[in-house]
């Protein structure tokens, strides 16, 4: 049964109305809508929310910025959603609407600000299609590619004037990003024909040149970024191979089970390019890849768990599944923090992943939402013989957005993985 409406002139609802005309801090007005709805913030008041605030309020002639709207509707969505809570389609399609059309300045040198030192400013303006921001994650910008974005923008000469493919490319910030710092090639695929759209628009708003399909030889134009359709469980091999990237790049491409198995195959091709074309990647026990994927995890999950993440690096470098020593956030006994352990395990992690000297390599960042993924995205790279392992700590990227309080970094990690 729906509730009854509620009424503007009551003094809970006339705060409300008023602390968001006077563009009161978000969570004031969150404060305000508890009250309405005597501690929750009910359907009842959302559609309130909507009808006095958001449409109304907005129709005005001096209405708040979409920006503030923007903020206390992303306010609300966490809120209800935190408690379990419906949250009305009309709410999430009016933020939708505000995220669509976005802007990023990447602050470089922005701690030298405060001692007199220039600054560099690389403003990078994004729109995104709305279907980019359902499914799982929610309505939220992607952490991992602004971490990514941040990484490269932090060490420019791992990717300066070298051949970069990214898996998963989105709104293309990744590869933004890669141009800005003078990468060789960028070449920047997705599966979703949508989704590729709405990235080569971004790359037209940032000034970047594009192509649909593979050029012969080295690019000539340094503001020429591919644009390839590349769906992981059709690449073929033969195709892939004609990539030959020094580095490959993802920013949360580990997040479905049943993909797992053909992003494997797709890093194992890319990351070894001179494998014979007749040996499917195989596993300890020469089953294939494709016989032995994520489908039988259950089954060998006892012998798993007794698995460090790589078969080259000490435990104290990598990922441990075993679960008698995770920490709170599923890591091993060293978390893949740098400092935990002897020195020479650090400098084997480095030395592993000299990104100055080795190729091919892949940089993958990632926020962990389910350790079963993540564990079963391990156990496909040992049998595919893929080296994993955890240098967030050891790669710190700069913080070149200061600005921004939602970002979380902490829940972030940064991979490196290399065909072993």
């Amino acid at each position: 049964m729906e509730d009854s409406e509620l009424d503007p002139a009551t003094p809970a609802c006339l705060h409300l109305i008023s602390a968001f005309l006077a563009m009161e801090p978000t969570d004031c007005l969150i404060h305000f809508a508890r009250d309405c709805g005597k501690g929750s913030i009910t359907e009842e008041v959302q559609s309130f929310i909507w009808e006095h605030c958001i449409n109304k309020a907005m129709n005005e002639n001096n209405p708040p910025s979409e920006l503030y709207a923007k903020n206390f509707l992303k306010k609300i969505i966490v809120e209800v959603e935190s408690s379990s809570h419906d949250v009305l389609d009309r709410i999430y399609e009016q933020f939708a609407y505000y995220m669509t059309s976005l802007k990023f300045l990447f602050i470089i040198g922005f701690a030298e600000v405060l001692s007199g030192s220039r600054s560099e400013r690389v403003v990078i303006p994004l729109q995104c299609s709305v279907n980019m921001l359902e499914g799982d994650t929610g309505c939220s910008i992607w952490p991992s590619s602004l971490f990514l974005s941040e990484f490269i923008l932090s060490y420019p000469d791992i990717f300066s004037n070298k051949s970069c493919f990214e898996v998963g490319s989105g709104v293309g910030l990744v590869g933004i990003s890669l141009a800005y710092v003078k990468a060789s090639k960028v070449i920047l695929t997705d599966g979703d024909l949508s989704t590729l759209a709405n990235m080569k628009l971004n790359l037209d708003l940032n000034q970047l040149n594009t192509g649909t399909e593979m050029s012969q030889g080295t690019i000539q134009d340094p503001n020429l970024v591919e644009c390839k359709y590349l769906p992981w469980e059709s690449a073929s091999e033969s195709e892939l191979h004609e990539f030959s990237p020094d580095i490959v790049l993802g920013a949360d491409v580990i997040y479905d089970p049943l993909c797992l198995p053909h992003l494997i195959r797709v890093l194992a091709i890319l990351l070894n390019p001179k494998k014979s074309k007749s040996h499917p990647s195989k596993d300890r026990n020469g089953d294939s890849l494709s016989k032995n994927g994520c489908t039988d995890y259950k089954q060998h999950g006892a012998d798993y768990n007794t698995r460090p993440l790589s078969r080259r690096e000490t435990s104290n470098d990598s990922y441990s599944s075993k679960s008698g020593n995770r920490d709170d956030n599923g890591f091993g006994p060293c978390g893949g923090k740098a400092g935990c352990g002897d020195e020479s395990s650090n400098s084997n992690v480095v030395s592993l992943c000299d990104a100055a000297n080795e190729r091919p390599v892949a940089y993958l960042a990632t926020v962990i939402r389910n350790m079963d993924t993540f564990d079963c995205f391990v156990r496909l790279a040992n049998q595919a013989h893929l080296s994993v392992v955890d240098i967030t700590d050891i790669w710190k990227p700069l913080d070149l957005l200061p600005y921004m309080r939602s970002y979380d970094r902490s829940s972030i990690r940064l991979f490196c993985i290399k065909f072993s």
